[in-house]
């Protein structure tokens, strides 16, 4: 496999997310068509946990994996690869055999005493199985991260929606006679098998053209392996304390909103449905998007590490710029869709349009939202994990905070606990900038950004006078179709208008490019 530059890893992994974030949304919309908006409720409150204990078992290593591959590839330097997946190996190995025992006897005490609903444990222990698994998985993805190997990456997560797809209507049906718990926990066991096959896959990949041989002097080149231990862990440990952050706020917010929702006066089934609205479906479909900067988070680690190794330091800046120019556009078009079609998408996906009022509010904060995994990989690139995770530490607490003083108020509720999610973001996402533009100057220029806000401002509005329009002309969904393709069209050929698109930058485009 040969090394693919920043753009074509990029736009790889792009197509690749597009794909499994649309099959991810066809097995969110079947699992909320088969188990309800209860049974979505138990699910979304039980991944939480089944997260931050992956957190756990990865420690971090994916990211400190993919930038030392990528010091050691700009290097030349094979022995150190291979030293760096032993000791990655090793540790997510040991980590695994701790945290999935511990996991399963600590899954009935968090449902009955902390959840307030006995039935989440039936999907907490069915997806226990997972944690070794996704434990190996991500030493390998940050292997061939950080060689800037992408294909492999994109094709594990499509086989991976692809398994859980196939399998999900199977096994909601299977359990959901026996009640909605054993539904949501036949939900999460075809993630399990799909995490398998993506595992399977990423294993065949790594045996085929391999350039260095892991069993051979293992355990050597485990004991030869203490400063690759050390500088794992300097990157680690910051990066692993950052995600512990974040997950230990995700498991604490379904606590923190059923407790808040109980103060408020509202009874445990009824806060179950509502945080399974915002949730499982109101942040599933603004996360979506996501799949855009999530690619560039990956692409971006080893493209800055080989650069600041290489002392390419105006090629690191041209990254982070190229970078927020694709949040930016990206993430308008999408606030612009999420905004103006709440309504439309909501219930076409999920047979309920409950969850739109949560998406028009929170939709035009989540613009920064797209510019924050961009930022927070800069810094693990930069070794400034240790600033993230402060600036992470200090978005989950405030987070928190204002979602119990929030959501305890009857006048707010659960729109209490999605103004305290949207309060984080902005935070965390400004406190990185910050952080980065002391090492890293970033030039915005203003004009151009200005002109994005306002294309973004008057496609939104256009778009709203085009479905008031079309309103009843067509059946539901093929009128949702036509008018986002209008708006995405209208947005593009505004941003070609004021020059927003280059056309140089369009020729760098794989496939594209070829045919300008």
């Amino acid at each position: 496999m040969t090394k693919q530059t920043f753009l074509k890893g990029t736009i790889i992994l792009i197509l690749a997310g597009f794909i499994t974030r649309i099959l991810g949304f066809v097995n969110r919309i079947v699992i909320a068509r088969f188990i309800g908006e209860e049974g979505v409720g138990l699910y979304m409150m039980a991944a939480p946990t089944f997260f931050l204990a992956v957190t756990l078992t990865q420690f971090g290593l994916p990211v400190a994996i993919s930038k030392l591959v990528a010091e050691a590839e700009a290097r030349g330097d094979k022995q150190k690869t291979k030293r760096i997946l032993v000791m990655s190996l090793a540790i997510t190995g040991t980590l695994s055999l701790i945290f999935t025992p511990l996991f399963l006897w600590f899954a009935p005490i968090m449902a009955e005493n902390m959840l307030t609903d006995p039935r989440t444990v039936y999907p907490l222990l069915a997806i226990t199985p997972v944690v070794p698994v996704i434990a190996i998985s991500s030493v390998l993805r940050g292997y061939f991260q950080g060689r800037q190997q992408m294909s492999p990456l994109a094709m594990s997560q499509v086989l991976e929606q692809v398994a859980r797809i196939s399998l999900v209507a199977v096994c909601t049906t299977a359990f959901l006679p026996y009640g909605i718990e054993y539904a949501a926990a036949g939900a999460m066991i075809s993630s399990v098998i799909g995490e398998m096959i993506s595992l399977a896959y990423l294993l065949i990949a790594f045996r085929y053209k391999k350039t260095i041989r892991i069993r051979k002097r293992f355990f050597k080149a485990i004991h030869d392996g203490k400063d690759t231990f050390k500088q794992l862990m300097s990157i680690a440990l910051p990066t692993t304390g950052s995600r512990f952050i974040g997950n230990i706020s995700w498991f604490l917010e379904p606590i923190v909103v059923a407790q808040s929702l109980a103060i408020a006066g509202y009874a445990a089934v009824e806060a179950t449905r509502q945080y399974g609205e915002l949730t499982g479906l109101a942040l599933t479909l603004l996360t979506l998007p996501s799949f855009i900067t999530y690619s560039l988070s990956t692409a971006l680690v080893p493209a800055i590490s080989e650069g600041m190794e290489q002392n390419k330091r105006k090629t690191v800046e041209y990254r982070l710029k190229q970078a927020m120019r694709l949040c930016l556009l990206s993430g308008g078009i999408s606030c612009i869709i999420l905004f103006v079609y709440a309504e439309n998408l909501t219930l076409f996906m999920y047979g309920s349009s409950h969850a739109a009022v949560y998406v028009k509010f929170m939709a035009p904060f989540f613009l920064l939202y797209y510019f924050q995994g961009p930022l927070q990989a800069v810094l693990q690139a930069l070794n400034l994990a240790g600033a993230a995770m402060t600036n992470s530490l200090i978005g989950a607490v405030v987070k928190t905070g204002m979602i119990f003083v929030l959501a305890s108020q009857p006048s707010f509720g659960i729109m209490g606990a999605a103004l305290a999610i949207l309060i984080g973001i902005v935070l965390v996402t400004l406190l990185h900038a910050a952080t980065v533009g002391k090492v890293l100057p970033i030039h915005l220029p203003l004009k151009e950004y200005g002109l994005c806000v306002l294309v973004i401002i008057g496609t939104g509005a256009v778009s709203l006078w085009m479905k008031h329009q079309a309103s009843g002309l067509f059946s539901a969904p093929l009128e949702l179709v036509m008018m986002i393709f209008l708006t995405c069209v209208l947005y593009v050929i505004l941003l070609i208008c004021l020059g927003l698109v280059k056309r140089e930058e369009l020729r760098r485009i794989p496939f594209i490019g070829k045919l300008l």
